[in-house]
């Protein structure tokens, strides 16, 4: 039995047999697990020898009618549908860059029968432990916030780094951001350089709201004042 084959049976008793009934024009949960599959292999991307990175971010727009009848089921779907692609992905010795993520979303544009996916490679961000006070000065990424709790802070996909970032677009010492009298965001001789509000630098002071790019993965910096 097939991947996809698996798929339908799991969801298919998850909702008694609720969209073996629906009417063929409408979507099946199926058709998105097989998009899924499709989008995957149109988008895996060689990084290194034997690593092939691939999105693990989806977002699914559906047409009013479909959305209504699948929002329903939008949880245990969506956990089934980011399953099977991890499932997928473990087959053909792909890799993520963070956690699976399906969500369904509604198009009104989209006609019954009819849905579109959107997908991205989102870097994984980490961090020692610590809380975050309101009013600290800290990084914020797609996944949480990130304190600046020390006079240097070192991003990088190093595992001896501060923030330490898993994108093949980011260097092992990739940047600093050093607390004073203001804080300031320094690059550290990375291969794709480090953008601030879209501009590449090598050293200037953040102002609250500023967008630090490096590589694929974006941090907003918040002052905390």
């Amino acid at each position: 039995m097939g991947l996809l084959d698996r798929f339908e049976q799991r969801v298919d008793r998850m909702v008694n047999g609720a969209f073996a009934k629906a009417f063929k024009a409408e979507v099946q949960p199926v058709e998105v697990a097989a998009a899924l599959q499709r989008e995957i292999d149109d988008r895996a991307a060689v990084v290194a020898r034997g690593r092939t990175v691939v999105p693990n971010v989806f977002a699914v727009s559906l047409s009013p009618v479909d959305y209504d009848r699948l929002a329903v089921y939008a949880e245990p779907l969506q956990a089934e549908l980011a399953g099977m692609a991890r499932e997928y992905a473990e087959e053909q010795r792909y890799a993520f860059l963070g956690p699976v993520d399906v969500s369904l979303h509604l198009d009104d544009q989209l006609e019954t029968g009819l849905f579109r996916i959107h997908s991205e490679a989102r870097a994984a961000v980490a961090t020692t432990p610590g809380g975050v006070a309101a009013t600290s000065p800290r990084l914020v990424a797609a996944g949480g916030e990130y304190p600046l709790n020390h006079g240097v802070t070192r991003l990088g996909r190093g595992a001896d780094t501060d923030i330490r970032i898993e994108d093949p677009g980011v260097s092992r010492h990739h940047a600093d951001v050093i607390v004073g009298n203001d804080v300031v965001v320094r690059d550290l001789g990375s291969t794709n350089g480090t953008y601030v509000d879209g501009v590449q630098i090598s050293e200037t002071p953040l102002r609250d709201g500023a967008t630090i790019k490096i590589g694929s993965t974006s941090l907003t910096y918040r002052s905390g004042t």
